[in-house]
């Protein structure tokens, strides 16, 4: 399965993984995964450690992921970036956005 999320014991912190291509064929799963669990966490973790390929609908996916946890008072972190998805970010200025490591 392309995308996982697992939310921690407490329910503060929802880690999305995506694995392979985060394109628009993950929106529906990659929306899902924030939106079904039906609580609101206090901080979001996206996994890229087994991504390989990020386009502009991903980065748009990113930006409901933010708005839907709370615009600029969100806590999103995005780990474990390749250097060519670390790359689509910097070009885009997503660091001015996400806590990327």
């Amino acid at each position: 399965m392309p995308i996982q999320a697992n939310l921690s014991n407490d329910g503060q912190v929802l880690t999305i993984r995506v694995s392979g291509r985060f394109d628009f064929g993950a929106h529906q799963d990659f929306r899902e995964a924030y939106e079904r669990s039906g609580l609101t966490p206090q901080r979001y973790v996206v996994d890229l450690q087994d991504t390989d390929y990020i386009d502009s609908s991903a980065l748009g996916m990113l930006l409901l992921l933010r708005d839907h946890a709370g615009g600029d008072s969100a806590m999103i972190q995005i780990i474990h970036c390749n250097p060519d998805v670390r790359k689509v970010f910097a070009i885009s200025n997503f660091e001015q956005l996400f806590a990327i490591e």
